[in-house]
């Protein structure tokens, strides 16, 4: 059977108009490694890389190995291009790195604070990564999931205490999600995640509306295809104590200058 790999990375890059830097940028790999790719010096890609691939431009990991794309009319990419529906409910093979235990169990990755730039800009699906993540051992977690911990930041997650650790679920279908469904959402292009309740909407639930838990912050828009990751909200764990929380003594504060206020005014 004759592959194309080689000759459809070249043509796609070609295509968008992109650097090989750019491309090897936007692929998670180097620059020395495409070139290689396209001068069909590798002959077995990493599976992941095929992943990668596969996401950025669209097309099956079939279609990049065994069509020449560059045969084809712009009407008969169209049609072998995968499709948002197909994106987001898994259909083109959305894979999740994990690392198990001595004893082949899968383990819950915790994704520390100094960690959360490489995560998001490529570690999610680089094996090495992953296995250098601290471990968890977490009781009570339901069978037949993967999960990880990642920390929170910021007051748009109140009511839940800034610096608390959320344990998510890998969603692999999108479609499971209900609407408001809070999770932690890695997105493309950015050094960070974020927690938010996701609701689906568009064409083939093409959008994705981000809501914070605080109403106080705006929500935003995204598209469906600039989601690397989705972990849907199980737990969280805080060091904060329920009522000692700034908010807490703000009140008290505030209710301490009122009651003062009615005194002065009222005699």
């Amino acid at each position: 059977m004759k592959l194309y790999f080689a000759k459809n990375m070249k043509f796609l890059r070609e295509q968008r108009k992109l650097s090989q830097e750019m491309l090897a940028g936007a692929v998670g790999i180097s620059r020395v490694k495409l070139a290689a790719l396209e001068l069909g010096n590798t002959k077995s890609p990493q599976a992941e890389d095929l992943v990668h691939i596969s996401r950025f431009f669209k097309y099956t990991i079939d279609a990049l190995l065994t069509v020449d794309l560059s045969s084809l009319t712009q009407y008969q990419l169209r049609q072998l291009s995968v499709q948002d529906e197909e994106y987001v409910s898994g259909k083109n093979l959305r894979v999740l790195t994990i690392s198990v235990d001595d004893e082949n169990q899968e383990n819950v990755e915790y994704v520390p604070v100094k960690a959360k730039m490489g995560y998001a800009g490529g570690g999610f699906a680089d094996p090495t990564f992953i296995r250098e993540l601290p471990k968890y051992k977490l009781p009570n977690l339901p069978q037949g999931g993967s999960y990880r911990v990642f920390p929170g930041e910021g007051d748009s997650m109140q009511p839940i205490p800034d610096g608390s650790d959320i344990t998510g679920r890998f969603v692999q279908d999108w479609r499971d999600l209900k609407p408001k469904t809070p999770c932690v959402v890695i997105l493309k292009g950015q050094q960070d995640f974020v927690f938010k309740m996701l609701t689906f909407y568009g064409e083939m639930d093409s959008e994705i509306l981000l809501e914070s838990l605080n109403p106080e912050f705006e929500a935003y828009t995204v598209s469906a295809n600039d989601v690397l990751e989705i972990w849907e909200f199980h737990s969280y764990t805080s060091r904060q104590f329920p009522g000692n929380g700034p908010e807490f003594y703000q009140k008290e504060v505030k209710q301490l200058v009122s009651d003062l206020y009615k005194k002065v005014v009222e005699g």
